[in-house]
């Protein structure tokens, strides 16, 4: 399949179209595939930093507090019960584990569905270049108003420091090497705004 050109000025016709491979983004749109890719991805990133310590976890106890009978008190086996002060606690929470697993046939298989479905619904331009000479926001948001994006996804072969610095204060703009690209950030914006040596790589990748 055949792809336009961009450049700032908007779509360069003298240029010749990108030559894409249908096998990666001519793919029918597999919603359900999607679903639980993207599902799967963000579960991964779920932090799971709960957890508490339970009665066999705390340190200490071993030793019985006093003798079973003839003190007056309670019967007690150890110090470190939920009863006790610095204790284990009870029905401790811990740590979850809620990855999903997802084969690489499969998220191969939803990033061309993505990726296809972005070409039909007009939301991928690509560009032969797209760099700024400085890490200035300014300059970036000037380059992407002149293409009309604003709710965008940047996407370049080769990490650039200065575009990182530049996109990070923006809430819409979000800026990201190819191999980082992921399911969720694609989806999320409206534009995708990708180099053509990114879009090649991609095509290698998932191809």
């Amino acid at each position: 399949m055949e792809l336009n050109l961009a450049t700032l000025s908007g779509i360069d016709n003298s240029k010749s179209n990108v030559e894409l491979s249908d096998d990666v983004f001519n793919k029918d749109f597999n919603e359900p595939l999607i679903h639980q890719v993207v599902t799967a991805h963000l579960a991964k990133s779920r932090q799971n930093t709960r957890g508490f310590k339970n009665r066999s976890a705390v340190s200490g106890g071993g030793a019985k507090p006093w003798r079973q009978k003839g003190t007056g008190r309670a019967r007690a086996g150890t110090s470190r019960g939920p009863l006790w002060r610095g204790g284990g606690k009870t029905f401790a929470g811990q740590t979850a584990n809620y990855d999903q697993k997802i084969n690489r046939k499969m998220y191969r298989a939803a990033m061309r569905s993505i990726f296809s479905e972005l070409i039909r619904q007009d939301r991928l331009v690509v560009l032969e270049t797209f760099n700024i000479d400085a890490p200035k926001t300014k300059i970036l948001l000037s380059k992407l108003k002149e293409l009309a994006l604003n709710n965008v996804l940047v996407v370049t072969e080769n990490f650039d420091d200065s575009m990182h610095l530049a996109a990070r204060n923006l809430v819409n703009v979000d800026y990201v090497v190819v191999s980082d690209a992921d399911p969720v950030t694609l989806i999320r914006h409206d534009k995708v705004l990708i180099t053509l040596a990114a879009i090649k790589k991609i095509e290698e990748m998932l191809g």
